[in-house]
């Protein structure tokens, strides 16, 4: 059995943010466990793979798109938002820059993705530069409420966090799942399921009501 077919979830995630703030340092260091020093610039998008096992014998496919930050691009990795059931909203803790065109990102995703919302996480990279930091914990913790999304900083270079930053949003996309607040469909490819529909995860409906993430 080809390994890419050993899947019973398939989500996509969408990773956002401007240009160099290290979006695809960080993928690499969590699907392929390296850091490189430099990279070349992302033109357009480029996409990894990564597989988790959520549960026993629950396996899930994620897909990333790792999308450009320069503005000459934006026109094309718009087209991508519309199947992202989760987003990575990255900034660079050292460039308060970055950090303030993270609502522009969030709005941007949030217009077209429709009629589903994505799960996002905020993602404050190059936690390892402390002594360059230009944003402050407490107020990336108030963005990321005002957001909706939970917050974690990261640090490709020396792995700080990488896992658990992904392993946060796979969860909130997994938990969206469970309580129906997301749900597969064949118009969109957000989210793809092997499971039959009677194997379909089911909830309370008091747990779905405490669990809503909306």
């Amino acid at each position: 059995m080809a390994v890419d077919s050993v899947w019973d979830y398939q989500f996509r995630i969408i990773m956002l943010g401007d240009s160099t703030v290290g979006k695809s340092c960080l993928l690499k260091r969590y699907a392929d466990g390296v850091f490189l020093e430099s990279t070349n610039q992302t033109v357009g998008v480029d996409f990894y793979v990564h597989f988790v096992e959520m549960e026993p014998n629950l396996r899930v496919k994620l897909q990333f798109w790792d999308t450009a930050g320069q503005e000459r691009f934006r026109s094309v990795t718009r087209s991508y938002y519309r199947n992202a059931a989760g987003g990575v909203l990255m900034f660079d803790l050292t460039n308060r820059v970055s950090f303030e065109n993270i609502r522009i990102w969030h709005q941007e995703v949030v217009d077209t993705v429709k009629p589903h919302r994505p799960v996002f996480v905020l993602v404050g990279n190059k936690s390892d530069l402390e002594a360059e930091r230009k944003v402050g914990q407490k107020e990336a913790e108030k963005l990321a409420v005002s957001l909706e999304a939970k917050y974690i900083e990261t640090s490709a270079k020396s792995s700080q966090n990488v896992e658990a930053a992904f392993q946060m949003l796979t969860l909130g996309i997994y938990e969206a799942l469970r309580s129906g607040v997301m749900r597969p469909t064949p118009q969109w490819d957000g989210v793809k399921s092997k499971l039959p529909p009677l194997v379909q995860p089911e909830v309370p409906a008091q747990e779905k009501r405490r669990k809503c993430f909306c």
